[in-house]
């Protein structure tokens, strides 16, 4: 069974820091570009950050540019996805979803284009 998921999640002072993770079973995903997607209540699921299959591209929403770093570890028999988020605000706050795309463009933005989902983590900034 094709599994991703997500820890890290909790409640946090605006201006504080988390570090997401995503953990892939079941398959590899070594080929994969993987992605992080959020939800805020009453709003549509949001692009967040992505990374290529070989970790050498990467691309963020404008929103969270300067703030949040992808990055990914491949040296086991599986992959992990890491999201750093530092200088966090409210309106960061929403359920944070891990994603994993087949697709041949190298860092995908839109939900479409992945192919697995985690169940989400909650992340909540006060202010």
């Amino acid at each position: 069974q094709v599994q991703l998921v997500e820890s890290g999640g909790g409640l946090v002072q605006a201006g504080g820091s988390l570090r997401l993770s995503c953990v892939g079973s079941g398959r590899t995903f070594r080929n994969y570009a993987m992605g992080w997607f959020r939800q805020a209540p009453g709003k549509e699921r949001e692009f967040v950050a992505a990374i290529s299959w070989s970790g050498g591209s990467t691309y963020y929403a404008d929103s969270v540019k300067g703030r949040f770093t992808i990055s990914r570890d491949d040296s086991k028999n599986t992959v992990t996805v890491y999201l750093q988020m530092n200088s966090l605000k409210p309106e960061d706050t929403a359920v944070y979803y891990c994603a994993a795309s087949s697709t041949i463009v190298v860092v995908p933005t839109t939900m479409n284009s992945y192919d697995y989902w985690g169940q989400g983590t909650q992340v909540t900034v006060s202010s």
